[in-house]
C-alpha cells in the first residue's frame, strides 16, 4: 500500500502573518477556513509539491516556531536562494556539511558555499517563517536509484 506524505502541521502565533509570508513566497493558497468558535485552518503548498503545510488557530498544541528541519528540495540551490530573497525571505547563504553526508542539527558543521563537487544532496540553505519554524532547502539534481 502506498502511503504518501500529505500535510505537515506547523504552529504559528499570527495566522494572517504566516499566511502572508507563505503566499508571498509563491506558495499556493489551498484553503482558509474558519468557524464561529475560533477554529481556523490555512493550507498552503510549495510550488511543485504534492505535500502541503497547515497552520491556524487551534490546530496545534506546539509552541509557535518550534518546528525545525522542514525540508524542501530544489534542482538549483543558487536559483532557489535568489528567488527566496527576491520574495522577501531572510535566507542563509548556501552551505554544505563538513562531513558530506547530511546536515547536522542547528548550524553545527556548516561550511560556506555549495558542495565542492556540486553533488546531489550536498548543498543547502535555510530560512525561517515569521515565528521561527525552520526550513532547509536541499539541492538534488540527480536522485539516487529508487527515489
Amino acid at each position: 500500500m502506498d502511503m504518501k506524505l500529505e500535510v505537515l502541521v506547523i504552529p504559528v502565533s499570527d495566522v494572517d502573518k504566516a499566511k502572508d509570508f507563505y503566499v508571498q513566497l509563491g506558495w499556493r493558497l489551498d484553503a482558509d477556513f474558519a468557524t464561529e468558535k475560533g477554529f481556523r485552518v490555512v493550507q498552503v503548498t510549495p510550488p511543485g509539491s504534492d505535500a502541503s503545510i497547515i497552520f491556524g488557530d487551534q490546530v496545534s498544541a506546539s509552541a509557535p516556531g518550534s518546528v525545525q528541519g522542514l525540508q524542501l528540495v530544489v534542482n538549483d540551490i543558487e536559483a532557489a536562494r535568489a528567488e527566496l530573497v527576491a520574495k522577501g525571505a531572510d535566507v542563509s547563504g548556501v552551505w554544505h556539511d563538513a562531513d558530506g553526508v547530511f546536515h547536522h542539527a542547528g548550524e553545527d558543521n556548516r561550511v560556506a558555499g555549495p558542495h565542492p563537487d556540486r553533488a546531489s544532496y550536498g548543498s543547502f540553505l535555510s530560512f525561517s517563517d515569521p515565528d521561527g519554524n525552520g526550513w532547509i532547502v536541499q539541492e538534488v539534481v540527480t536522485r539516487l536509484p529508487g527515489r
